[in-house]
């Protein structure tokens, strides 16, 4: 049984925020896991390193990558491969950067696409692209460039990738660590792009010829749809501050001018922000009417139920450290990754972790 976790003290979040604080709950909860069928909340994967991204193939099986450079598998029975699919050497892993988002085209079945954002040295510096693979078997071939040249740095490169109801690839970027970039329209930097999956750009998008979706983001590491078809994102703010942000076509949404409550013409204020404590958000998922993301700083899975206004509420809180992405499954699940070994956690000897949830049963949790 993994012990709990005290590297972030409890502070209070702002007003419009409501905390639930369970942890005594989940500790019995999970003493009595043997005799609970099935368990809301079950460990499916152990001993990885700094999973960052994962997706599901048609058979049930889960395709995941590790910030080293390494794609994965967990077959559809629930057992990890013990090789990796594709390692990819030009992985740059160092601070926030590496092998970091990944996705399956909506149409894998016939084409079999792979897409993932990485890390990169490029000369003296940094760059970070999405590269789209086919995938043959166990293994992944004939790598294409999506796009390239998106800025890079120790700290701030984004890395989500998801594939839209629309059917085209969204795609977020970090400022690289250079704030104003994520004001040029003309940098992909601090953005949200979107393009077609050969990466070429849809003549619908906000800006004529532009990849850029929207724009003035720090770092943002979360995409996910609601049932209206609305598109979300988390994005790291600076000195807390954390962003849940309703994201339209070509709206600006103020870093580094405004952050928090602060407003200024023409730039889009978060729907919720975490004040003066950090979230670090990530991985973004919408379930049962409700936006789950993950907190890495925070150690917990925030739920943003969206009925009557928005309520904030915290469910396993340091209970499995670190939490990096979170995804709806196939089997109406959240699946979890922990980000324990990526240097800014303490690991025990079960890191890192895929969690699987159900989200049903998170109540006093």
């Amino acid at each position: 049984m993994k012990g709990k976790r005290w590297l972030v003290p409890v502070v209070s979040v702002v007003a419009v925020i409501s905390v639930s604080l369970a942890g005594s709950v989940w500790w019995n909860f999970r003493a009595k896991r043997a005799v609970e069928v099935p368990p809301a909340i079950e460990v499916i994967a152990t001993g990885l390193e700094s999973p960052w991204s994962l997706d599901f193939l048609p058979d049930g099986g889960v395709i995941f990558t590790e910030r080293p450079g390494r794609i994965r598998l967990l077959d559809a029975r629930g057992n990890l491969l013990p090789k990796p699919i594709l390692e990819i050497a030009e992985v740059a892993p160092g601070g926030e950067g590496g092998l970091l988002g990944v996705a399956l085209h909506p149409r894998f079945s016939e084409n079999r696409y792979v897409y993932v954002y990485y890390t990169y040295q490029s000369g003296a510096g940094l760059r970070n692209k999405v590269m789209r693979y086919e995938n043959d078997g166990l293994t992944l071939t004939g790598a294409a460039v999506v796009i390239d040249g998106i800025p890079g740095a120790q700290i701030h490169d984004g890395g989500r990738i998801k594939f839209g109801p629309d059917g085209l690839l969204y795609i977020t970027t970090g400022d690289a660590s250079q704030s104003d970039l994520a004001q040029e329209v003309n940098s992909l930097a601090g953005k949200i792009l979107r393009l077609s999956d050969d990466g070429t750009i849809p003549s619908d998008n906000p800006f004529p010829g532009s990849p850029v979706y929207s724009l003035g983001h720090r770092n943002p590491q979360g995409l996910a749809w609601d049932d209206y078809g609305r598109l979300w994102a988390t994005e790291h703010g600076s000195s807390a501050m954390d962003e849940l942000n309703l994201i339209r076509p070509g709206m600006n949404y103020g870093w580094p001018i405004i952050r928090g409550n602060d407003s200024a013409e023409g730039l889009q204020r978060p729907v919720a922000h975490s004040g003066d404590v950090t979230w670090a958000p990530s991985g973004l998922a919408f379930a049962v009417g409700s936006l789950f993301f993950s907190g890495l700083r925070s150690q917990s899975l925030w739920r943003a139920t969206l009925t009557d206004g928005l309520a904030l509420s915290r469910h396993l809180e340091r209970e499995f450290g670190r939490l990096r992405d979170v995804v709806l499954g196939p089997d109406n699940l959240l699946y979890i990754t922990t980000s324990n070994r990526d240097g800014r956690g303490l690991p025990t000897s079960d890191d890192d972790q895929i969690i699987r949830v159900n989200p049903a049963g998170l109540e006093g949790m």
